[in-house]
């Protein structure tokens, strides 16, 4: 299996709303404002503002049966246009193909936050209509894929990539994947959390290698220690949310807010049903879905 390490390399600044491309202009920390002229400072914002918006494609996608979401990123100031899916469904992969030819991407990976218990993952019917495709997973998730990625390691697709931390907790492989962090690069960052980092919840940890300690810590250390504005988009959502921040989830997540010890309770204590797909999906998983599409 194929693995890497990337140099960095300059990035984007996320788009602001929903489904269109577009980007608050980058904002410089309070003090060096006193030093700057207002029609300096002007012409910065309007330009990290274009020069991001020009650069990042990001569209928010979502599979109903599951309460899925899966997130498409493309550089469009690439002359190919490479793109990423993040956590795909295979009922829906059809739907996500199609967006992809309509804006003229090229799809470089399909990627997965963590081995998926309630739905089965699209990147095999992915990877079956677009050959040129790569799957990627975290090699502690034990699947299999093109690309085995790790703690550190960077996903580039043109100009742009995304850092990996792992976040284990929920599985024993999850990860999470983060927009950079370079100076020149407008922020808001943005973390695709999987199911470690739900919106205002968090995923459940009594199956597939689960530990509530190892969520909390993972949660705490890899996802709290980014940028208070930094965007939370979750693989899953059940209340009609779609995006949160950092900054919300510390002062709000009725779980993580928590002490260690009370946190391990809430979990132990949340009763859920076994997932209705697991024993269908989790087998299908591990081998990121490459299963027979005609079955």
């Amino acid at each position: 299996m194929q693995s890497f390490r990337f140099l960095r390399i300059p990035l984007f600044s996320p788009p602001n709303a929903l489904f269109f491309v577009s980007q608050p202009p980058h904002l410089l920390p309070v003090k060096s404002i006193s030093r700057i002229s207002t029609k300096n400072f002007s012409s910065q914002m309007e330009s990290s503002s274009s020069s991001s918006s020009s650069k990042l494609l990001f569209r928010q996608l979502f599979e109903k049966e599951s309460s899925t979401y899966t997130y498409l990123l493309a550089d469009v100031s690439h002359p190919d246009k490479p793109a990423l899916l993040i956590d795909p469904v295979d009922r829906t992969v059809d739907r996500d193909l199609n967006l992809v030819r309509e804006l003229g991407l090229k799809l470089v990976y399909a990627m997965n936050t963590h081995v998926h218990a309630d739905h089965v993952t699209g990147t095999g019917l992915i990877k079956s209509k677009f050959p040129g495709a790569k799957s990627v997973i975290s090699r502690a998730s034990g699947s299999k894929a093109d690309v085995l990625i790790g703690p550190g390691d960077r996903i580039p697709f043109g100009d742009l990539f995304l850092e990996v931390r792992a976040t284990p907790g929920h599985t024993s492989g999850c990860v999470t994947y983060v927009t950079g962090d370079e100076p020149d690069q407008p922020h808001p960052r943005m973390a695709f959390t999987g199911d470690a980092l739900l919106i205002r919840g968090c995923g459940r940890t009594d199956f597939q290698g689960g530990s509530s300690k190892q969520l909390y810590e993972s949660v705490h250390s890899q996802i709290f220690t980014l940028p208070k504005d930094t965007l939370i988009y979750p693989a899953h959502d059940y209340k009609g949310f779609n995006v949160s921040t950092v900054g919300e989830e510390i002062v709000y997540n009725p779980r993580l807010t928590k002490d260690l010890e009370e946190f391990k309770k809430i979990m132990e204590n949340l009763n859920l049903p076994y997932p209705k797909m697991m024993d269908l999906a989790v087998p299908a998983n591990l081998v990121c879905g490459l299963q027979d599409p005609t079955s």
